[in-house]
């Protein structure tokens, strides 16, 4: 019985660890959220659209400085990230149908700093 009862945690443990798929840091400890250089065109697309309709994306527009470079990746990370930190910077708001990603190295670059 004991060792079934080991065995049934352990599996447990293994799913929840799994499932989450995120990074395990302190409070104190600044992510970032951006998008998985695999991710599809459609997927990062759809990002943009999901995260811009709940954030303010304006450093997007042409002329403000995280417009350039004028690429998918580049405007879903600044639009996930944006959404991301400003709902508690949590890893399920980072999921964005798997193709977010957790980051604890700064992305920012030039003038477009992330917040």
């Amino acid at each position: 019985m004991a060792k079934a009862w080991i065995c049934l945690s352990f599996l447990i443990f293994l799913y929840l660890v799994s499932e989450r798929n995120f990074i395990n840091v302190n409070a104190e400890t600044k992510t970032w959220c951006v998008a998985k250089p695999s991710s599809d065109q459609v997927a990062l697309q759809d990002n943009i659209n999901f995260a811009c309709s709940h954030v303010d994306c304006r450093v997007l527009l042409s002329g403000c400085p995280c417009y350039s470079p004028s690429n998918l990746i580049n405007h879903a990370s600044i639009a996930m990230n944006l959404y991301y930190q400003a709902n508690g910077r949590n890893y399920w708001n980072c999921n964005f149908k798997n193709s977010g990603l957790i980051t604890i190295t700064n992305p920012s670059y030039g003038n477009c700093y992330y917040e």
